[in-house]
C-alpha cells in the first residue's frame, strides 16, 4: 500500500516536533519545515528516520508565499501529493499591544495566519483533485477567549479558528476535513520563560492540575487525520478544562 504523506510546519521542536513523530510511527511520509533552525530540524529529520520512514526536511519562512511554494513544488516531485497538512508554526509576543511595532504585528501575523492560507491554497488543489485530505490547524484557547499581553498572538489565532470554520465549509464536498486544535498550556519551550512560582499558580487554575503534554497533542491531531470523515469545522479544546 501506498504511504500517504502528511507535512507538518513549524517542526523542528516541541508540539510540531511530536506530531511528526507520531506520524512517522504510523508508516507516513513525514515533510517537515522551519524557518531558521536547520540544526534541529537535521537532528530531527535523523530521529524520524529510524523508523523506517522518507523525511523531508525544508528550511525556510513558509509566512512567504514563493517560499512556501518552492516547499510545495518539493513535496510533488518527491511524494506525488499531500494526504494531510498540519499547521503548527507560530509565535507568541508578549507585551503591551502598545509596546508592539508594526513590524512586530506583521511577524506574529505572517508567521501564525498567512502560512496557513499559503499552505492550505497550495495544497488545496491536489486534495480535491483526488477528493481526499485532512487539514489541522494547531491554534490556542487565546482564540477563543483572549488573553492580555497577548493581543496579537490572540487576534492570530482567532483567525486562524475562523478560517478553519470557514474553509471547512468550502471544502466538505470535496471530501476534505479542516479542524483545529485549541491548545491549552502545554509543556514546551514556549513557556519555559514561566518562573517556578508563575507555574504553580498557573497549573492550580487548571482542572487536571497540570500542562499538557506535547505527546497528548499529537495523538489528537493522528486521530483527526486518520478517523472520522463526518468532523469538520470544529475547534477542539485541548486544555485539561481549563478555559
Amino acid at each position: 500500500m501506498k504511504r500517504k504523506t502528511v507535512l507538518i510546519t513549524g517542526s523542528s521542536r516541541g508540539i510540531g516536533k511530536a506530531i511528526a513523530v507520531k506520524f512517522a510511527k504510523k508508516g507516513y511520509n513525514v515533510v517537515i519545515n522551519c524557518t531558521n533552525r536547520e540544526d534541529l530540524l537535521l537532528k530531527t529529520k535523523a530521529e524520524l528516520e529510524t523508523y523506517q520512514i522518507s523525511c523531508h526536511a525544508f528550511v525556510g519562512d513558509i509566512g512567504q508565499y514563493e517560499v512556501a511554494k518552492e516547499l510545495f513544488t518539493q513535496i510533488k516531485k518527491l511524494y506525488g501529493h499531500l494526504d494531510v497538512l498540519v499547521n503548527n508554526a507560530g509565535i507568541s509576543y508578549i507585551g503591551l499591544l502598545t509596546d508592539m511595532s508594526p513590524s512586530d504585528w506583521s511577524k506574529v501575523m505572517t508567521t501564525n495566519l498567512t502560512s496557513v492560507y499559503n499552505c492550505c491554497s497550495l495544497a488545496i488543489p491536489d486534495m480535491v483533485k483526488n477528493k481526499y485530505g485532512k487539514i489541522i490547524n494547531i491554534s490556542s484557547v487565546w482564540g477563543n477567549v483572549g488573553a492580555s499581553c497577548e493581543v496579537a498572538y490572540s487576534a492570530s489565532k482567532g483567525g486562524m479558528n475562523a478560517f478553519t470554520k470557514a474553509l471547512a465549509k468550502e471544502l466538505a464536498p470535496s471530501n476534505i476535513q479542516v479542524n483545529a486544535v485549541a491548545c491549552g498550556a502545554i509543556d514546551t519551550e514556549m513557556n519555559q520563560f514561566l518562573e517556578d512560582e508563575e507555574l504553580l499558580q498557573l497549573t492550580n487554575e487548571i482542572p487536571s492540575s497540570r500542562l499538557g503534554r506535547a505527546e497528548e497533542v499529537a495523538d489528537l491531531v493522528y486521530h483527526l487525520a486518520y478517523k472520522n470523515e463526518y468532523l469538520t469545522g470544529q475547534i477542539i479544546g485541548l486544555d485539561g478544562g481549563w478555559i
